[in-house]
């Protein structure tokens, strides 16, 4: 205890130093510049006297302990006040779109010149490629030609009146007997369909009743009844999809079904084998299947003469945004359904984000947002979040969300990283205290609260915390003051002498 208060001594001994060349400094200035005290160094000066009043009532308290033979243990604490406290994730994604667009070629066509090359911004109308011109007109005389061949094919086949007699009878006899034998393996297939599910159903009602039993004991998991409860419960489970009656009817099912396919794929081929007996001796539905199919190659040919003129001015950007890849080049003659090249919006932008199992329950859609992106802070909101949770590189599971960005400008880069801060909740008048200050053992949160010199243990029920900081929502009021470190040896009820924290404060 001599020690301490020789320590203590010093301390302000040292603080009297500073203060009194703190003052002949503050008096030469003032012969010089004459200009008031700020604030900053008032509140300093008040911080020292009350550190060193506070020593003096430590010594005090010290020696006066010492002389009666008790020596009460200085503790650091900090006062609980109200104040404003916001929660926040803070974290950070990769920017992105939310509306991407791939075109590809409708068409067979050399193209002429591609005018855009990935990263390049562009507006909504503007030509992002176009066709070689010669090559257009060939495609479309093509095209044309194409049409024409159709039409005449099908004025040929009106025409054609070589039916063979001998196939159509085949057909005809084949057909009807097959649509006996298909409606009676049908039938089969249905009686064994329902002898399976009607032996499911048998067991699956045995086992609720199992289940039910198996309730009744639960409370006496020990009891032969309840382990012989939960060995009918497995062996009824395993019986639902292999009791051997099931598995019989299930092979006699799948012969069944590869009878009928075999019986279907004969039918195909006696139908094709009639319908073409039909075409042959242009009969009133060998007609009409001629129509239609004259019907679709006429639509199909005027789609390619369509899909020839859509592309005559080339191809023109559907929005605003940035060419983020181009599959083709110059004088190249991609196949019709090939890729060409990828717009993505700027208009519409988003941070995806992973969230960590901690942070789940605090984020939800709605909240705001702020976005950092180099130098640029953006207004954001919580727009999504997944329901299935990923691993990430480090095997954790995390979910994935986003955070779409309301006011994004042309300093939006895609692809790139930005930083994102989410106020999850916020209270603007709460009693707040330093998270360091909170302690947990097996029975919940707790502080320790200096009373009248005496040392007591409080129960503490917490709200939102920010980085430092924590709310009180039950267990300690404005004004208290709480140890701030706890160390070994304090117990409730012990005298102590509170020593402010003045960098808390």
């Amino acid at each position: 205890m001599e020690e301490m208060a020789k320590e203590v001594k010093e301390m302000m001994q040292e603080e009297k130093k500073e203060e009194i060349k703190g003052k002949k400094e503050k008096k030469k200035r003032e012969k010089k510049e004459k200009t008031p005290m700020d604030k900053a160094k008032k509140k300093k000066i008040r911080r020292r006297i009350l550190i060193a009043a506070a020593a003096l009532v430590v010594v005090y308290m010290v020696v006066s302990s010492a002389l009666a033979g008790s020596a009460p243990m200085p503790v650091t604490t900090v006062t609980a006040a109200k104040g404003e406290i916001e929660e926040t994730i803070s974290t950070s994604g990769t920017v992105t779109t939310g509306n991407v667009k791939t075109y590809f070629s409708d068409v067979n066509i050399k193209v002429g010149d591609v005018k855009v090359s990935a990263g390049d911004v562009v507006k909504s109308g503007d030509v992002l490629l176009t066709y070689d011109a010669d090559d257009l007109n060939l495609q479309k005389q093509l095209a044309e030609l194409k049409k024409q061949a159709g039409e005449g094919s099908y004025l040929n086949s009106v025409q054609n009146n070589n039916e063979n007699i001998s196939d159509l009878a085949e057909a005809d006899v084949n057909l009807d007997v097959l649509e006996q034998q298909i409606a009676d393996v049908e039938a089969n297939i249905n009686r064994l369909e329902n002898k399976i599910a009607d032996k499911k159903s048998e067991l699956a009602h045995f086992g609720t009743l199992l289940q039910i039993s198996l309730l009744d004991w639960q409370d006496k998991p020990d009891s032969d009844e309840y382990m012989n409860l939960q060995k009918m419960v497995q062996t009824n489970n395993y019986e639902q999809n292999n009791h051997e009656d099931i598995r019989k009817w299930q092979e006699e099912l799948d012969a069944c079904n590869d009878v009928l396919a075999e019986y279907k794929e004969y039918r195909s081929e006696m139908k094709s084998q009639q319908s073409s007996a039909e075409a042959g001796k242009m009969t009133g539905g060998a007609i009409t299947e001629l129509e239609a199919n004259n019907a679709s190659t006429g639509l199909e040919a005027q789609h390619n003469l369509d899909a020839i003129v859509s592309v005559e001015n080339g191809i023109v950007a559907d929005f605003d945004g940035v060419v983020t890849k181009v599959s083709v080049v110059n004088q190249s003659t991609p196949a019709n359904g090939a890729e060409l090249l990828t717009l993505e919006s700027t208009e519409d932008v988003f941070v995806k984000i992973a969230v960590t199992k901690y942070d789940l329950e605090k984020i939800a859609v709605g909240q705001s947002a702020k976005v950092t992106i180099g130098s640029n802070t953006y207004e954001g909101e919580v727009s999504k979040i997944n329901k299935m949770a990923e691993k990430n590189e480090s095997g954790a599971a995390v979910v994935g969300s986003e955070i779409q960005i309301l006011n994004p400008d042309s300093e939006v880069f895609l692809g790139v990283e930005a930083k994102v801060v989410i106020s999850t909740a916020q209270e603007s008048d709460a009693v707040v205290i330093p998270v360091g200050v909170v302690n947990v053992d097996m029975d919940g949160e707790f502080v320790y609260v200096v009373e009248n010199n005496v040392l007591v243990m409080k129960r503490v029920t917490t709200g939102i915390s920010s980085d430092t900081m924590v709310q009180i929502v039950d267990g300690v009021s404005e004004g208290e003051q709480l140890v701030s470190n706890v160390t070994t040896g304090l117990t409730e009820g012990m005298t102590v002498v509170a020593m402010p924290d003045a960098a808390a404060e």
